[in-house]
């Protein structure tokens, strides 16, 4: 007789195709109407007062586009992610299914709202320097489409079999693509188009992330069960009961601060390439923040001053290149620092110093010169970053010091989103959190392990998951939270010894290493046919 692979019990399993229903329906329809028409005014609104009037229909129309396919991806990362989030309330029975869909959105949306933004721009920071200096061009618009919407498809295949997928990951792999095919586009090596360093540091969160999730919860999970000696908690739900109050307040919580977490890491990612693309097309309203403090011009002078000082005592008596932005920019395409990169940079300095003084705020740049002093900014940035982060260096101490805090008065005018633009985001999370859902709730809750899943392992798995995503959001670094969760399901299920389904491990491991290779040649093929469109 030919062995068979055990399955859950279907004792206790929750009811998941009731849905939200005709008044839900017509809620969710007017949040998507109220969403697109607060996107809209908001952008009439910073344009009028910036002072930009459209003289042509295409730029606003591919402004309308792009928006729409970055805000698509958010959605679609809603249903895709955080269905991890749920998958332990509702198999626990803690919640109905059409109740912890809605919570969960509610708390993704406030999770975007309350965001730092760095983690937007971490994201950011792997894109090719060219590519981001020219984001308004053709070959910025192929960027930003390919990248987008080879993210959508390979999220959407791996949904559509309920693999259990990460969204940064697919990000990450897509800008990577888009680097590598920008860099043999123009005659380079494929590995001068990537920021390397910055990809690693990501790679490497993304990599140890599952692991903490997977140890982590089996760890809190055994230590739960030497402690706590309440056998409510290891066994399977009854019949569709709620656990008792104090499990069930537990498991609420957990859901809730994973949902939220999510939405602290996920929605940043979403939000740094909408600035990218409104840099690009309303580069006068975007391009600089013109909300900055008062004093802002004030303490720029001085950290500008100190920062040419130092730069200036490490120039070795070589003069600035004739063209600075050129050698700069030189410096950080192809990562090769020469004779004349510091004194260039140093000169780039002083020059931005200049504007911003003969301006007085950056409220008074006017219109042709935004995107100009942007890019001059950013360069200044990254070149000091990468200077900055090189320990054997010649920059350290109080030198390398004095450089961050002009770097992050730089920052300051450039590394900004705007209210509306994480309320967007937020609404498109979590929207998309309250469909779709179902086929991975059902991988996570029924296919990882041969057992179902009890009380203590949904709270160890989501206890863990939500501590890894939000020390991760604190150091401005992305971590996937289908990873984090899948993985943490798995690990109590080791811990408790109820066994693993080894043909769905078998499809996320599959999945994990897929998501990279392919999502890069998706969208280095995508920027490539863009690139020829446009």
């Amino acid at each position: 007789m030919n062995a068979t692979i055990a399955q859950p019990q279907s004792v206790g399993r929750a009811d998941l195709d009731k849905g939200l229903g005709k008044a839900g329906g017509f809620g969710f329809l007017a949040a998507v109407l109220v969403a697109v028409g607060y996107v809209a005014s908001s952008i009439y609104a910073d344009a009028s007062a910036a002072g930009v009037h459209a003289t042509a229909i295409l730029p606003f129309v591919l402004l309308f586009v792009a928006l729409l396919v970055a805000l698509g991806f958010e959605f679609v990362n809603g249903f895709h992610d955080t269905a991890n989030a749920v998958a332990t309330v509702i198999y626990t029975n803690s919640m109905p299914a059409q109740i912890a869909v809605v919570w969960s959105g509610f708390f993704n949306f406030l999770g975007v709202l309350l965001s730092t933004g760095a983690v937007a721009f971490s994201i950011v920071s792997l894109l090719p320097v060219e590519l981001i200096l020219q984001v308004g061009s053709d070959a910025g618009f192929a960027m930003v489409f390919a990248l987008l919407i080879a993210a959508i498809i390979w999220n959407l295949s791996t949904w559509l079999f309920g693999i259990p997928n990460s969204s940064s990951h697919t990000l990450v792999g897509s800008i990577i693509g888009v680097g590598v095919a920008n860099a043999l586009l123009h005659g380079r090596g494929g590995t001068s188009g990537v920021e390397w360093g910055q990809a690693a540091t990501i790679g490497w969160s993304l990599l140890i992330s599952p692991i903490l999730g997977f140890a982590g919860s089996a760890l809190l999970f055994w230590v739960a069960k030497l402690l706590i000696k309440n056998k409510e908690l290891y066994e399977t739900p009854k019949d569709g009961a709620p656990p008792p109050l104090g499990i069930r307040a537990l498991l609420i919580f957990t859901c809730t601060g994973v949902s939220f977490a999510h939405g602290s890491n996920d929605g940043q990612k979403g939000m740094g390439l909408i600035m990218l693309i409104l840099i690009g097309t309303v580069p006068t309203a975007y391009a600089l923040n013109r909300a900055v403090p008062a004093q802002y011009e004030a303490q720029f002078h001085s950290n500008s001053s100190a920062a040419a000082q130092v730069l200036g005592a490490h120039a070795n008596g070589v003069a600035a290149g004739a063209d600075a932005r050129a050698a700069v920019t030189n410096f950080l395409t192809t990562k090769s620092l020469r004779p004349d990169t510091v004194p260039s940079l140093g000169a780039l300095v002083v020059d931005i110093d200049r504007q911003v003084g003969g301006y007085k705020t950056l409220a008074q740049v006017p219109a042709g010169a935004s995107k100009n002093m942007r890019n001059d900014m950013y360069l200044a940035s990254e070149a000091i970053k990468k200077l900055t982060a090189d320990k054997k260096g010649a920059f350290q101490g109080t030198d390398s010091a004095k450089l961050t805090t002009y770097k992050a008065s730089l920052d300051k005018a450039t590394r900004f989103i705007p209210t509306w633009v994480k309320v967007a985001v937020a609404m498109a999370l979590g929207l998309g959190t309250m469909v779709g859902w179902k086929r991975i709730v059902v991988t996570v809750g029924e296919k990882i392990g041969k057992s179902h899943l009890t009380y203590a392992q949904g709270a160890s798995a989501e206890l863990v998951a939500m501590a890894t995503i939000g020390l991760a959001d604190s150091f401005g670094l992305p971590v996937s939270t289908t990873h984090v969760l899948s993985s943490g399901v798995a690990g109590t299920m080791a811990a408790n010894r109820s066994g693993l389904q080894m043909s769905t491990i078998r499809n996320l491991v599959m999945a994990w290493v897929l998501t990279l290779p392919c999502s890069m040649l998706l969208a280095g093929l995508l920027y490539l046919i863009f690139s020829k469109l446009f």
